[in-house]
């Protein structure tokens, strides 16, 4: 994945807290046996840590000046983002909603940009506080998504994903993908309390991998709005290779077989490997959310 070396990255998309504090610490999720349930309850690598009360207390991240200039001060340009991770995820950010402003003026709509956090250790959200322990989310709260950097090298370690740079960049098209449908009034429906391989929990998950796939087939012909030129030059086969392994690594049944040793199909909250496979690349096949539509 290459991007625009002379196009310019719109920092605003980003909020850098990494560094930050918590006025009382008051996060009740923790790494050991508190983080693997909470992956193992299927909290992980999806929507809000209100979900399964895994949180409490609602203060907001102290930032220091160090913290929100980063970014700002080295994320520039795409020859930024084909050399550094963290500005890598400021282009994709600008890529995706580029994609879906554009996406939803065709279809005669209005997209709500949604910024998204940095953050290290732990961070205090509209949906609660949550540690780096529940992986990368969505709050509808605040309509953010939250992401610690760190875990793209859990991704590759622990998860067993190939990684890479488009690895990345499907994990935070998956979470705009629940941004999307948090717009279209769809994200709801995982909310019923339900599990399962045939849960509305699951359901919701598949479609955002759809929806990521979406604009992974778009991605090299999306428009930056700043320079009419595309912001992502070039994707390539292995890249999507790597987008769909990293897709597989974060299957219910990949992750329960790890980590518990056995695969329970009635707990599942983000669908199987092969689920999780199949609608990312239909999405990327087609490059037409109507053909997302895992509801039926």
């Amino acid at each position: 994945m290459q991007f625009d070396d002379d196009a310019n990255l719109d920092t605003s998309e980003v909020q850098d807290v990494r560094g930050s504090r918590i006025p009382g610490g008051r996060a009740t999720v923790g790494g050991g046996l508190a983080a693997l349930i909470a992956l193992l309850l299927g909290l992980f690598f999806g929507v809000g840590p209100d979900n399964l009360g895994l949180s409490s207390g609602s203060d907001s991240p102290v930032a220091t000046a160090s913290s929100l200039a980063q970014v700002q001060s080295t994320c520039r340009t795409g020859a930024d983002a084909n050399t550094k991770e963290d500005c890598r995820i400021v282009a994709v950010v600008n890529s995706v909603q580029d994609f879906w402003t554009q996406e939803f003026r065709r279809r005669s709509g209005t997209y709500t940009r949604s910024p998204t956090v940095f953050f290290s250790g732990q961070v205090a959200t509209a949906c609660g506080t949550a540690t780096s322990a529940v992986g990368p989310f969505y709050c509808p709260g605040d309509r953010k998504v939250y992401l610690d950097l760190g875990f793209f090298d859990e991704l590759r370690t622990k998860f067993g994903s190939s990684g890479g740079p488009f690895a990345q960049a499907y994990v935070v098209a998956h979470e705009y993908g629940h941004h999307v449908q948090d717009l279209m009034g769809t994200l709801d429906r995982s909310q019923d309390g339900r599990t399962g391989a045939n849960s509305n929990a699951v359901k919701v998950e598949l479609q955002a991998d759809c929806y990521a796939g979406v604009w992974a087939h778009h991605a090299t012909t999306t428009k930056d709005e700043s320079t009419g030129r595309p912001l992502i030059t070039s994707l390539t086969d292995a890249d999507i290779r790597d987008g769909l392994d990293a897709a597989a690594a974060v299957g219910d049944d990949r992750i329960q077989e790890r980590f518990q040793g056995r695969v329970t199909p009635e707990s599942w909250t983000h669908g199987s490997a092969a689920q999780r496979q199949q609608w990312f690349y239909t999405g990327y096949r087609t490059g037409d959310m109507a053909q997302c539509n895992t509801f039926r």
